[in-house]
């Protein structure tokens, strides 16, 4: 019960910003802080919590257990995370015949620091999709 707790309230941090705001009026901010949010839960290697709480689109692309593997082979090597600033919020409306991946998305870039890189930067984005429900949820990661 825990674990689904903190998940809505990733969601519900997000949503809670938005009130019944159309999708176009996204607040930017809740959306950084409810990046940071997903983000620290993988910082804390609870990935497979993180997936639990994806879109439906999400959980059919990826395994939970391949989710984990990829983020945790991508970002083990790196160490801990030594500074992370926000870049860019990204809005994107996405047509596509699945109605479960279609629709808005929102993006954050962050600008990371790590400990075993400490002499350059890598860039972490995290995405979220409005669901039918009208919820933000998280939909993805990647780091390059």
């Amino acid at each position: 019960m825990k674990v689904l707790t903190r998940l809505l309230l990733v969601a519900a941090l997000c949503w809670g910003a938005f009130g019944t705001a159309a999708a176009q009026d996204v607040e930017a901010s809740a959306m950084v802080q409810g990046g940071m949010q997903a983000i620290r839960m993988i910082d804390q290697g609870r990935t497979g919590e993180l997936w639990d709480g994806a879109t439906a689109a999400t959980r059919k692309r990826i395994a939970r257990a391949d989710f984990a593997a990829k983020v945790s082979s991508s970002r083990s090597p790196l160490g801990a995370p030594l500074q992370r600033t926000w870049v860019a919020v990204n809005r994107r409306a996405v047509a596509d015949p699945d109605a479960e991946t279609a629709g808005q998305y929102v993006s954050i870039e962050y600008e990371t620091r790590f400990s075993n890189k400490p002499d350059g930067t890598l860039r972490e984005l995290v995405s979220f999709h409005l669901d039918r429900d009208r919820i933000w949820r998280f939909s993805g990661y990647a780091l390059h």
